[in-house]
């Protein structure tokens, strides 16, 4: 298509306010979404648009950036940029993550280790539940809607936090329905097409999964951070870093608020994982949100307890929360109050509840450490102090490749390429250790056998952004 016949149908695309490259890539993405620009369709260079519209070649390069980013264009080194359309979009590489396809279609003979998550609940979440009955049999003249959630949770998250370190207010308590919709709802609420989130490489998978929803732009910056730059938001683990089980350590962590500060970035931090450290190991620094109020904390009990219990929930200041309570309201009026009471219950004795299944997630972790130490000498097997995850980096091959092996012969891993958004760690892969001993030493026997069969492509497989827990 000729620069001028594409500005003839952009019309007034300038005349809103904003900055330009937005401006610009909406009414690209409205074109494209009306059929107005067909699938296949060769958009102009950037060079000569730029010129016919009168804007910097900067202006086009990133419109066109953020509708790659959002599979409506596909852009090729010698072949330009051309319109993807719905019939071109590539199926969401989701689809191909072995941790999302055993959620959706689990195989009986297949050990999954690559959703890190218990398999079973405790027997405290049915003696939960029964204890609250009386309440919900008692309860009068409640509609059960709570957008920020039940005030008894939030009292009792806050109070943690508390005792953390952290003064809170139950005010700056709102509930989710799990980590994942906690972070979902902040890339609602924080981000706008074409925003820079500064993320570590590696990181969580979920995470770049929601800030790509919303057509964010990931920057990757090392395990931690370090200092950060510019940017419309911040995230990190600090502590049990998911994948690799790192602890940022308590300067560290001064540094990387103060930074975020200096900045005006504001700053995640996933405390999923932080209640998974290991009996007998040093208790991680205080949390980010320790050294400076304004930082975004997120927490859950679906690693700790059971991911069924559908339970989050995020720290913030009064402003975000309110901002976040109008979100959740129009997404489901208010998340499951019998969940939220039975979370309450739990709460009260989690203390004794960790240690039980600490204790029981390091003899795993030491299961399966050794097994693959003693089954695969050539693997470097990193152990790590808690969390759910082994952070491992293939001697030759590619994560993808052998994650696809491993599959079929009963073995469900991550291959490290989906956690990286800057590209690497394609020789790396996760794996959870979150599984009965027995599971692990025969997981590890099949990936012994795996890779004594593993020949690597003569090209490594290219990544995929998987959606894993």
């Amino acid at each position: 298509m000729e620069p001028i016949e594409l500005a003839d149908r952009l019309g007034r695309w300038s005349a809103d306010r904003g900055p330009l490259y937005l401006l610009l890539a909406g009414r690209l993405r409205t074109l494209i979404d009306d059929g107005e620009l067909p699938s296949g369709t060769r958009l102009p260079p950037d060079r000569r648009l730029a010129k016919t519209l009168a804007v910097g070649r900067s202006t086009v390069v990133a419109a066109y950036d953020l509708l790659s980013v959002e599979g409506r264009v596909v852009r090729r080194q010698g072949s330009g940029t051309r319109v993807a359309g719905p019939a071109a979009l590539p199926a969401r590489e989701t689809t191909h993550s072995p941790a999302f396809l055993q959620l959706l279609e689990p195989e009986a003979d297949v050990i999954a280790l690559a959703c890190a998550a218990p398999a079973t609940p405790p027997p405290e979440v049915a003696q939960a539940y029964q204890h609250i009955l009386p309440d919900l049999a008692a309860a009068d003249g409640d509609i059960g809607y709570r957008p920020t959630g039940h005030p008894l949770l939030r009292r009792m998250i806050a109070e943690r936090y508390r005792a953390r370190g952290v003064p809170t207010d139950p005010e700056q308590i709102l509930v989710t329905g799990g980590g994942q919709q906690a972070l979902s709802l902040l890339a609602q609420a924080l981000l706008r097409p074409g925003d820079r989130v500064l993320v570590e490489a590696p990181t969580y998978p979920g995470a770049l999964e929601a800030f790509r929803e919303v057509a964010a732009v990931p920057r990757t910056g090392p395990v931690g951070l370090g200092a950060v730059v510019p940017a419309a938001l911040a995230y990190v683990v600090a502590t049990y870093q998911n994948p690799t089980g790192a602890v940022l350590s308590a300067l560290a962590r001064r540094t990387l608020v103060e930074s975020a500060r200096t900045a005006g970035v504001p700053l995640i931090d996933d405390e999923v994982l932080t209640e998974l450290g290991f009996p007998g190991t040093d208790p991680p620094p205080p949390p980010l949100a320790a050294f400076d109020e304004s930082v975004i904390s997120i927490g859950s009990l679906s690693k700790i307890v059971w991911g069924g219990l559908r339970v989050g929930w995020v720290r913030a200041p009064i402003p975000v929360i309110a901002r976040l309570a109008r979100l959740r309201a129009v997404h489901d009026l208010g998340g499951n109050i019998p969940a939220q009471l039975a979370a309450a219950w739990l709460l009260r004795d989690l203390d004794a509840l960790r240690e039980r299944i600490t204790r029981q997630r390091k003899e795993s972790h030491d299961t399966l450490v050794t097994e693959l130490t003693e089954r695969l000498p050539e693997w470097e097997v990193p152990p790590v102090s808690g969390g759910q995850t082994l952070w491992i980096r293939l001697p030759h091959g590619d994560g993808t490749s052998f994650a696809q092996r491993a599959l079929r012969h009963g073995v469900a891993i991550l291959p490290g390429a989906g956690l990286d958004a800057s590209g690497g760690s394609i020789d790396h892969v996760r794996i959870s250790f979150v599984a009965d001993p027995a599971d692990l030493r025969e997981a590890a026997r099949r990936l012994a056998e795996t890779w004594r069969t593993y020949e690597p492509p003569d090209h490594p497989a290219p990544g995929s952004p998987p959606l894993a827990v």
